[in-house]
């Protein structure tokens, strides 16, 4: 039950947290595209069979998953990512903006902790308005 409210707690913050930097945004209606629901891909990130690495190998792992993370976004394709602060089976989240779910875990493979067997993943359908966070395309940044 631990485990399900700081899940549920990481959720509504990511939501209210979309929907803050929406109304900071200077106040204009809403369309009909920016509240329509859409399907992303909820992952959860568990903890993998393979801890064998060496601290060094393991350091070098957990480099390239934090670069695929920021390949990913930066792509448009992984819209939040995170970790959990215990040191629990429940790694950390993912939430994808992909058509299908084979794309989401032929990125996943992408992923060094994951393709070594650090990290494990279960992968949900989840939905949400594309506003905030979730608005189509690339994210834009202060250097575009």
């Amino acid at each position: 039950m631990k485990h399900f409210t700081i899940l549920l707690a990481c959720l509504l913050l990511v939501h209210f947290s979309s929907f803050a930097q929406n109304k900071s945004k200077a106040a204009k209606p809403a369309t009909k595209q920016e509240t329509k629901i859409k399907q992303y891909w909820f992952v959860l990130l568990v903890k993998g069979n393979n801890h064998t690495q060496d601290s060094a190998t393991a350091a070098h792992i957990q480099e390239g998953h934090m670069a695929n993370i920021t390949r990913l976004f930066n792509e448009g394709k992984l819209k939040v990512a995170g970790p959990f602060g215990d040191d629990g089976n429940w790694r950390g989240i993912f939430i994808f903006d992909c058509a299908t779910q084979e794309e989401v875990e032929a990125l996943l493979k992408t992923d060094p902790a994951v393709a070594a067997g650090r990290l494990s993943y279960e992968i949900h359908p989840w939905y949400t308005a594309a506003i905030g966070s979730f608005t189509e395309g690339k994210p834009v940044t202060n250097d575009q």
